[in-house]
This record gives C-alpha cells, structure tokens and sequence, in this order.
C-alpha cells in the first residue's frame, strides 16, 4: 500500500516537474520566437523627442513658437520629485523596485479581471515607453509580450531616471499637449518648480483619459482622479498628511477655468515676420526639423519699430480705401437664429472667420448688426463688456460713402467697429464702422550695415490675408529701379554731371514700335544725369540705357540681388520686369552702406535644442575680442570681409543724386527727417503699383503699394504720394531712436560745382538754386558740354521745356507733414508694352 502510494504521488511529481518543464520550455520558446526581430531598445538612449521651436526678439522674449506637438523637453535632474513622484504613485507605484515588469501587479489586475471586475492595464512605466516608442499601441498578446521583453531589455540598459526621463516628456496629456513641462504651461501656465502638490497630481492623473479628465468640462471627474493620486503619493510617503489633506480639498484651478493667464495669450499676435522666418527655416532646416527640433531662434526683429510699419502702412491703406467712397464690409453675415439672444450672436461671432489682430488707433472689434435705421445702427460688438458704452453708430458714421446706413447695412451683417477716441487723452468719442481695405501692400526696414531687417509688413492684417507682399508679391518696380541704371553708367566712366539728351525716342518691337514718355508727356533736351534721376526721366533713362547697353544694367541688377537674370530689354530699364520689395530694399542698401555687398537677414543666429549654434549671421571677425583688457576708450576691432559691389564713390555719387530726389525731385514735400535722406520714388504704367525706397545713413526702408489682382490705383496715385508718407512716418520714429548723419564722403574724388540744369561748370564760390557741388574722381577731369544720346536722333523743331518753366494741371496731394504739392496728371501712354515706370 505505501509503495502504492509512493509511486501514485510519485507520478503526480513527475507530471507535475514533465509539466512545468514543458511549460518552462514553451514560454522560453515563445519569449525566445518573439524576441528575434525586436526594434533595437538601445536607440532609446539617443533619442531627442520633437519639441517647439521658439522664435525670441532682440530683449530675448518669447514672440512666436511652432510644433507639431507641443512639448518643452526637460531633464530629468530639471523635474521636480513631486512630479516624479506624483506620476510614479498614479502609473507604477513600484516603479524603483521591479526589474521592467511588475509580477504581483499583474496577477493583482487577473485576480480582479477573473472576479467580474474592471479589466485594467498592469503596465509599468518601462513598458509604457517601449509600448509608445517602439510598438504598436493594439490590444494583443504579441505586443504584450515583446512589450514584456523590451522592458528587461531596457531596464539593463538605462538608468531608471533615463527611463523616467523618457516617459515624461514623451506622454501625451491632452490639449495638444507632450510631456510634463509644456503640460504645467498649459493647465497652469507655470514651470515645474512651480507646482504645488494638487496641480502635480492633477498631471499624473491625465495619462490614462486626458481627454475625459478636462479640467473644466469633467470637473468632478478630474477631481476624483487628482485626489486618488494625491491618496497613492501620501501612502507611499511622498508627501505629508497636512499636504495630502490641504490639496485633497483645494479647488482645481486652470488656465481652461480663466483662473491663470494662458502662457499662449501673453505672446504677440502672429504676423508677417515670423511667419516669414518659419518660411525660411523651414527651406533651410527642412520644415520637418523645424517644427520639431526645438530651435531656438533670434530675430532681428525690433518691436518698437514694428509696430511702428504696421501702423504706418495700414494708416496709408485704409486713408486711401476710405477716399474711394465704397463700404464693402467683411462680406459675412449671421443668420436670423443666431441673433436670437446675446448669447447666440456672441457664440456666432466668436465663431466667424474674420481677422482679430487689427489695431489702428484703437483695437477693431467684429461686430454684428441688430439694428439700423437712418439715423443709427445697433451693433453687438465681440470682446467688449456689459460696461463698455452704447454700441451705437450714427448715420454721420457713413458720410464719406454718400449713402445712408439702410444701404449699406443690413441685420445680420458682420462689420468692424472701433472706438473713435480723441488724440489728447485717448477719451471716448463715439464707435464708428471700419472695413479691410481691398488696396495691399508691403513694408520692410533693414539695416544697411549687417542687413538686419528691423520690421516687416507684408499687408493690412496678417489674420485677414498671411501672403506676405514684401517677400512674396512680384510686382514692377517701375521707376524706383531706374537707381540701378544710373549706378551702371557711373561705374562706366559717366557723371552725375554727364548730359543725355531727353527727347522722343521710336523702337522697333517684335510686339510693334514702342514709343516711351515722360510722365509729364514733355521733353527736356539734354539734360545733366542728375536731374535726370531726380525728375525721373524715363526718356533719358531709356537713353542711357542703350548707351551703357542694357546687357550691363542686367548684369548690375543682378549683381545687386534685384533679379536672379534680368532680360537685356530696354523696357525692363523703367523697371517692367518684377521682383520684390525684399530684395529691392536689400539692394538699395548697398547705395547707403558705400557699395558693400549685404545679405538681409531676419534672424541673428539659432541653435538647435542643446545650445548648439546652427546659424550666425555675423560672420566678422573680431580681432582682439579675447584680449582680457582693453586700453581705456579702444573699442574692440572688427573686421568686415563684405564683398564690394560697386565703387564707393559710385555709391556716393548716387547717394547724392538721390538726395535730390528727396530735396527738390518726385520726392520734395513728402519725404521730410531730421537727418540726410536718399530715395527714388516709383509708379508703373496707370499707377498699377507705387514705390519708394529710401535710406539714411544707418537704415534703408521701402513701402509698396497696389492690388493684388493688379489694376490701377487712380489718376492721383503716385509712388511719392502714396508709399511717401509709409516711409516718411516710419522714419520718423527710426531716426528718433537710432539717429542718423551725414552720409560718408569716400577717399578719391573732390568736389567741382556745376550748373544744376546745363551741367556747365561753375566758380567754386558759386551759389544759387541752379548750383550744385558735385563728387568727382581723381585723375579723371570730367568732360563737359558733351551730350550723349543712345543713337537715338532728336528732332531739330522739338518744343522743349524751358528753364524755370513749371509744370501745369497737377493734382495736389497732401503729405505727411500737412503740406501740399502738386503732381502731374498726364499719363503716358505706352500702347501695348508694359514699360514699368512712370513717375
């Protein structure tokens, strides 16, 4: 009988040893099949998740930031242990304790699966990270396996802070929202030093339902959440019990409940220079490592004056759309049930597709009509209180359009309002209607020194319309190009002193004869070079051009950046070919900065996200910057290995000519600083697009302005009268803050005075309105009373303006200083061919 027994259980044992051999065998077959092939867990150790690249200005404040996942990467010795510990007790209580898996959670979470209870997870945190790192996220035992293996794997391959570290910044936490750091920005727009021990909980208990745990629409939810993590840190011995009772009880407060500030709210508005950085990043970078390299970039940007392009151009836009006459809107309209109650108009408004981010004397508010009649309309205005005045708008409102307000608006109609404030104090006058003007334009601001762009504009709102027109419109340049024609003929032995002869002028075309004119549709004669450029001479332009041969200017052009190949046509030397206003103005300060090549630039320098400098815009060296100490008042020397474009007297002589563009030419009245000033203004055939450029010593700026569709801006639309005003404004402001003098006289030349209007030589003591101290080189002894004129004839009976006539039948055009001038009306008329500039 015992011998029975004994072989009875000792079968039972052999079984049971054959059996858990047999078991032993087959989970290291399996562990042993599905750990062939697995993704290499060691490339976790260099793995740099995407984070948000950030743009700061010149103060070093956050002005714009751009991702695909918002995630701010921290290391782990820069995480709070409240944090660590708050995601440990709600994920992984036994996290510094197990090996990659953790056995008895697993049974724990079977045992209550097999009991009828909730089936949860039993991943620890290694297991996480591999599960989002390296594998799939599907519900299968494959995955759950090598999501087993993968954990051992790692824990023999990092430290458990490298693992935490890794899921930390890797989880998703609602709101668009990756890791721990930017998830505190956004609940709470705090760092994690910050957090107090609710708002820490709060976080460790997103990542199982971040989207069910929302702190204002689960409210109750996501306070049982917070306070069961709160309950596992206290029992674990991360916090106190006073802790662990004052936060259970504190209430949740967010930045989604309006009781913190958004981090997003305190950034600028987006505009055009940003985005023209993200544009050009992303060409240079790959936009892929832009959104997601955590770069850090320093623009150039200069706020102050940014703000001041933006108000200047959208004053000059909205001035002339409202000259016009013609109320357009917004173009949007609620329907009858969304007026149906404040709430609902507000919910509408606040859900139309219209720009927010306009401020012109005072913030443009969306407003919806509730009422109108012939004497007022009654508007429900966006983002305004119960204690913001009446929103009421009187038919005087509307006078400048002719018509009264029952034909203009309707209930329902969607318009901008803002409040019309008095200059003095900024006090309350009444709310008056505004709309987006249909005219654009661009503005830009650099410095000719290091190509620094200081502002940019690239329309009236970047919100209504984010084409940027200074970098990415291509328009004719018209007159305002005629500076690289003349830069070519000086460097080709001419003088400003140098006569062309203005005259009619026929060329044969493929397209028919071409026959230019001047704007003013009347010929001069021989003319000296300078009153030429400061007239703006189309036919002596042209002249010139053919004497040069047009295959220099295009090579001038394109030597300046203006043009990548410019067509050898003579049309296209009264600027008919088009290019931007970015590379116009970059060119123009190679005019300002003596003739040195410079590369414009809206960022200084960026770096990748460990401090790595990636790109530096300022490639001079600095000689002695090592040095320890340095003589009393000897600055540091620096050395510029720029490329010389052109000639610096060249450069200076063309200034000069310039300035008397500015002084007495299309510019005169308009253009009006405290320092020397130099430009060329610009119009195209029937004004389809105005310019002007111009610079100081230290700062080069240019405004264009036109419809995107091109057509023409009026009879009254001048490059002087329209763009004049943009600069002269903006300069203003400039030369206030950043100064400006004398431009730079070259070694090499001297000074000869000459007749302003026979180019005749004069007497060194001469004086008058006729005289004019002009730069010569040395060793050339300039040639006068020699004409030059293209090949082209000249009639002997041509009628010529004569000396001290003046130019009759002009519009008058107010500037920017209160004054007035006269600009001529006549057009020319350049039959079929487009000629590009005009005036």
């Amino acid at each position: 009988m015992l011998r029975f027994i004994l072989s009875f259980f000792g079968a039972i044992f052999s079984a049971l040893c054959i059996g858990a051999l047999f078991a032993a065998l087959t989970v290291g077959a399996i562990f042993w099949m599905y750990g062939r092939d697995l993704p290499n867990h060691e490339q976790l150790a260099q793995y740099t998740p995407p984070t948000i690249s950030r743009i700061y200005s010149g103060e070093g404040r956050i002005i714009d930031e751009f991702a695909e996942e918002r995630r701010l990467y921290a290391p782990a010795d820069e995480i709070p242990d409240l944090v660590k510990h708050a995601f440990i007790s709600a994920e992984d209580k036994n996290f510094y304790n197990h090996k990659g898996y953790d056995l008895r959670g697993m049974i724990a979470a079977a045992i209550q699966a097999a009991q009828g209870g909730r089936l949860r997870g039993a991943s620890t945190i290694p297991q996480q990270v591999v599960k989002n790192f390296l594998l799939s996220s599907d519900r299968s035992a494959e995955r759950k396996i090598k999501e087993l293996i993968l954990s051992v794997r790692l824990e023999n391959t990092l430290s458990k802070d490298k693992i935490l570290e890794l899921y930390l910044n890797e989880i998703y936490l609602g709101q668009n929202t990756y890791g721990v750091a930017a998830a505190a920005q956004t609940y709470f727009n705090k760092t994690l030093a910050e957090l107090s021990p609710a708002e820490a909980a709060y976080l460790g208990a997103l990542p199982q339902r971040p989207a069910r745990t929302h702190p204002v629409r689960d409210r109750e939810f996501a306070i049982s959440r917070r306070n069961y993590v709160l309950r596992e840190m206290y029992e674990n011995g991360y916090i106190t019990e006073e802790q662990y009772r004052e936060a259970r009880v504190a209430p949740l407060l967010s930045v989604q409940g309006g009781d913190y500030d958004s981090f997003s709210a305190q950034l600028p508005p987006r505009d055009y220079f940003t985005d023209e950085i993200r544009r050009q990043l992303s060409r240079d970078f790959g936009e892929g490592e832009f959104f997601s390299g955590g770069m850090s970039v320093r623009a150039t940007i200069d706020p102050e004056m940014q703000k001041e392009a933006a108000l200047a151009l959208q004053e000059q836009l909205e001035q002339y759309d409202r000259g016009l006459g013609r109320w357009r809107g917004t173009g949007k309209t609620l329907p009858e049930e969304a007026l149906a109650s404040e709430e609902a108009w507000r919910d509408g408004l606040a859900k139309a597709d219209v720009a927010r981010d306009i401020f012109l004397e005072s913030e443009w508010h969306p407003a919806v009509v509730l009422e109108v009649s012939d004497t007022q309309a009654r508007l429900g205005i966006d983002g305004v209180g119960d204690d913001a005045p009446e929103p009421v708008v009187p038919a005087e409102d509307m006078s400048w359009t002719g018509k009264s307000l029952t034909a203009l608006l309707e209930r329902g109609d969607i318009v901008y309002v803002r409040k019309m404030i008095t200059d003095a104090d900024g006090s309350f006058i009444r709310w008056t209607l505004r709309q987006v003007p249909e005219v654009e334009g661009g503005f830009m601001a650099m410095d000719v020194k290091n190509g620094r762009v200081l502002a940019m504009q690239g329309g009236f709102s970047y919100q209504h319309s984010v084409f940027n027109r200074a970098t990415q419109a291509t328009r004719q340049p018209g007159s305002s190009f005629k500076p690289f024609v003349y830069a070519a003929a000086l460097d080709s032995g001419f003088s400003p002193a140098t006569i062309v002869v203005d005259a009619p002028i026929e060329v044969n075309t493929p397209q028919g004869v071409w026959r230019p004119k001047n704007s003013s549709n009347k010929y001069y004669g021989p003319t000296p070079l300078r009153t030429g450029i400061e007239q703006s001479r189309n036919l002596m332009t042209v002249r010139l051009a053919e004497e040069v041969g047009m295959d220099t200017v295009a090579r001038y052009a394109e030597r300046f950046g203006v043009y990548d190949n410019m067509g050898r046509y003579l049309a296209n030397a009264l600027g008919s070919e088009e290019t931007t206003l970015f590379k116009m103005v970059a060119a123009y300060a190679m005019f300002a900065n003596g003739g040195e090549r410079v590369e414009p630039t809206l960022v200084d320098r960026v770096q990748d996200r460990y401090g790595t400098t990636l790109y530096n815009h300022d490639q001079r060296d600095c000689l002695d910057c090592d040095v320890a100490s340095l003589p009393a008042g000897e600055a540091p020397h620096i050395v510029s290995n720029r490329e010389r474009v052109m000639n610096a007297i060249t450069a200076y002589q063309l200034t000069s000519m310039m300035q008397g563009v500015v002084q007495r030419g299309t510019a005169s009245g308009v253009v009006n600083l405290p320092v020397p000033v130099a430009g060329k203004t610009g119009t195209t055939n029937d004004a389809k697009d105005v310019w002007f450029i111009g610079f100081t010593s230290n700062i080069v700026a240019g405004c264009y302005i036109g419809h995107d569709t091109p057509r023409g801006l009026g009879r009254g639309a001048y490059g002087a009268s329209l763009c004049g005003p943009v600069f002269n404004q903006f300069m203003q402001k400039a030369t206030a803050k950043y100064g400006g003098g004398p431009f730079a006289v070259p070694p090499g030349g001297r000074f000869i005075k000459i007749d302003r209007f026979t180019g005749a030589r004069l007497a060194d003591d001469a004086s008058g309105d006729n005289v004019v101290s002009e730069y010569f080189r040395l060793g050339e002894e300039p040639i006068f009373g020699v004409a030059f004129d293209g090949g082209f004839g000249m009639g002997s009976n041509l009628p010529l303006f004569a000396r001290g006539e003046t130019e009759q039948g002009g519009s008058e055009v107010t500037t920017s200083s209160g004054q007035t001038r006269t600009i001529p009306k006549s057009r020319a008329s350049f039959g079929s061919l487009s000629s590009g500039g005009l005036y």
